[in-house]
C-alpha cells in the first residue's frame, strides 16, 4: 500500500493517470444520452454569470462537460496528491484549477484555505465561474460555511448542481462516490440560485449554509429520479433534444 502511495507522487504517473481519467470521462460523456433539468437553464442563468457552482463530493466528475465554450470556469481542487491527478484531468478537459480546500478545523492555512479563497474571489471578479464541492472534507453531505462566505464576499449566486447516470458504480467510501459508466443516460439537475446578502451576519450565514445543503440534496435526488425514471413530470426525449440544440 505504501509503495502505491509513493507511486502516486511521481509526476509522470500523476500525468498519465490524469490523462487517462480525462479521456475516460470524455468517453462516458460521448456515449451517454444527456438531458438537463430545467432544459432552458443556460438562458436562465445568463444574466447571473459568473456564478458559484455547488456540488457534493463524489458526484462532480462529469461537471467539466456542462461548461459551454463561451463559459470560462475554474474549479477548487485540494492540495492532496490525489488532487494533483484531478487538476491534470480538469486541465485536459478545459477547466483550470485553484489549489486549496475547505476544512472543518485548525488546518485552514495548511490546506490553502486562505489563499484558495482569495484566488476564487479574484477568479469570480475576472468573470470566471467557480465550481467547488460544498461539503466539509471527510464529512459527506454536510455543507460548510466556506461556499456561503464566498458568495457573500463576491456577491455572486450559488447554483446547486448534480449529475447522475443510469449506469454507475456506487463506492462505499466517505463521499459515496459514483463512478459514471458509458452507454447509459446522464442527467444534469440544476437547483434554484441561492443569493447571500452582503450584510449577512453569522446567523444568516448559518441559515444560508443549511439552505445550500437542502437544495443540493434535493437537486441530487432530482438527478437520480430523472435517470431512474422516477420523475414522472420529466419528458426525457424532449429534454435530450433541447440539450443537443443548446450544445
Amino acid at each position: 500500500m505504501k509503495k502505491l502511495r509513493r507511486l502516486g507522487t511521481i509526476p509522470w504517473v500523476q500525468k498519465s493517470v490524469g490523462f487517462l481519467a480525462a479521456e475516460y470521462l470524455r468517453l462516458v460523456w460521448k456515449t451517454n444520452s444527456v438531458a438537463i433539468d430545467p432544459p432552458d437553464f443556460y438562458s436562465r442563468i445568463a444574466p447571473d454569470l459568473p456564478v458559484i457552482i455547488a456540488l457534493w463530493h463524489g458526484q462532480h466528475f462529469m461537471v467539466p462537460f456542462f461548461r459551454r465554450d463561451e463559459h470560462r470556469a475554474k474549479v477548487l481542487i485540494s492540495r492532496h496528491r490525489d488532487g494533483e491527478i484531478n487538476a491534470i484531468a480538469a486541465k485536459r478537459l478545459g477547466v483550470d484549477a485553484i489549489r486549496g480546500s475547505g476544512t472543518s478545523g485548525r488546518d485552514f492555512h495548511r490546506k490553502g484555505g486562505v489563499s484558495g479563497f482569495k484566488a476564487m474571489l479574484e477568479a469570480l471578479a475576472q468573470g470566471y465561474n467557480m465550481a467547488l464541492t460544498a461539503d466539509i472534507p471527510k464529512v459527506s453531505r454536510i455543507a460548510g460555511r466556506g461556499i456561503v462566505l464566498l458568495a457573500r464576499t463576491s456577491g455572486r449566486p450559488i447554483i446547486p448542481l448534480a449529475v447522475a447516470s443510469s449506469r454507475r458504480i456506487q463506492l462505499n467510501n466517505w463521499d459515496r462516490s459514483a463512478i459514471n459508466l458509458p452507454l447509459g443516460r446522464l442527467a444534469v439537475a440544476v437547483g434554484e440560485p441561492i443569493r447571500v446578502p452582503a450584510e449577512a451576519d453569522d446567523e444568516t450565514v448559518e441559515t444560508m449554509r443549511r439552505l445550500v445543503e437542502e437544495r443540493l440534496n434535493a437537486t441530487t435526488e432530482r438527478a437520480y429520479a430523472i435517470v431512474e425514471g422516477r420523475a414522472t413530470d420529466f419528458d426525457w426525449k424532449s429534454a435530450v433534444r433541447a440539450a443537443r440544440a443548446s450544445a
